[in-house]
């Protein structure tokens, strides 16, 4: 449920800043609130058709190579969870001068409402085609039939990410956007470690890979990672209580690679003022 509630505040956090900077940018416009939210409208009902046959694709696999399926899910949204917090810790500003740049166009009479519809569905179709992919890895990734509390943390989150937005947009919350990415990019970093030795374990499960099998510990007798805090963290984390060898070296591998590339490029590069 945590897990979903992040991953869904995130991107509708992120999907949020560029409708309300549109919003912003063509305050005055007739109509424009029409075809932003017409825009935004049809973004979503993109993002439920991807939904559609991402379930689709998971039920035609059922009972046939479910484990490897379910690995090769968990391995792209760990690929795309940490390209994803690289890219936006990159080029976050630069995304939203581009949404900004778009909406002046607008309100100068250079390009048309239709255009900025566009514009806006694009944004939310992309980040509602990374909410079904890293939803499908939380679902993969946790115990059958917690799919209701992992959809009330998706709920929630939809409900949290959309109520921040709306009360940043109207001047009532001043929490700097960059603090609530900073903590939200280390979340999704540890999300995606436990991803990535889940992914493993499916692996393990089907004979896949049988090196470093040993388990290492097992600490069920402190905490099972079939108890609800269990569950939530490995969840939120990737607790388990009998992890192998393979099943942490993934985890810190992911984690490395994730920091690394944050402390390598996630800094935004710096753009030198034009010479006067």
């Amino acid at each position: 449920m945590l897990a979903a509630l992040i991953i869904v505040f995130r991107e509708v956090l992120e999907a949020g800043i560029i409708v309300g900077i549109m919003l912003a940018v063509t305050a005055g416009i007739a109509r424009r609130g029409w075809w932003i939210g017409g825009g935004a409208a049809a973004g979503v009902i993109g993002a439920c058709i991807v939904a559609l046959f991402a379930a689709s694709l998971s039920a035609a696999f059922e009972g046939f190579g479910q484990e490897l399926f379910n690995a090769a899910i968990l391995l792209v949204a760990v690929a795309m969870l940490t390209w994803h917090n690289v890219w936006m810790a990159r080029h976050g500003r630069e995304l939203a001068a581009e949404m900004r740049a778009a909406g002046q166009a607008v309100k100068a009479g250079a390009k048309s409402l239709a255009g900025l519809a566009i514009v806006v569905a694009i944004a939310v179709l992309r980040e509602g085609f990374e909410v079904v992919l890293f939803l499908y890895g939380v679902v993969a990734a946790s115990d059958p039939g917690s799919g209701l509390a992992i959809f009330a943390g998706g709920v929630a989150g939809l409900i949290l990410g959309i109520l921040t937005c709306v009360l940043t947009y109207l001047g009532l919350l001043t929490i700097p956007s960059r603090y609530l990415f900073q903590v939200t990019t280390v979340m999704l970093a540890f999300l995606a470690a436990g991803m990535a030795a889940q992914a493993v374990a499916f692996l393990e499960a089907a004979n896949a890979l049988t090196a470093l099998g040993a388990i290492l510990w097992d600490s069920s007798w402190l905490l099972s990672d079939r108890s609800m805090l269990g569950r939530a963290l490995h969840t939120l984390v990737g607790y388990s209580d009998q992890p192998t060898a393979l099943q942490l070296l993934a985890y810190l591998a992911t984690l490395a690679v994730t920091f690394g590339l944050l402390k390598l490029f996630g800094r935004e590069p710096v753009v030198q003022a034009a010479a006067t």
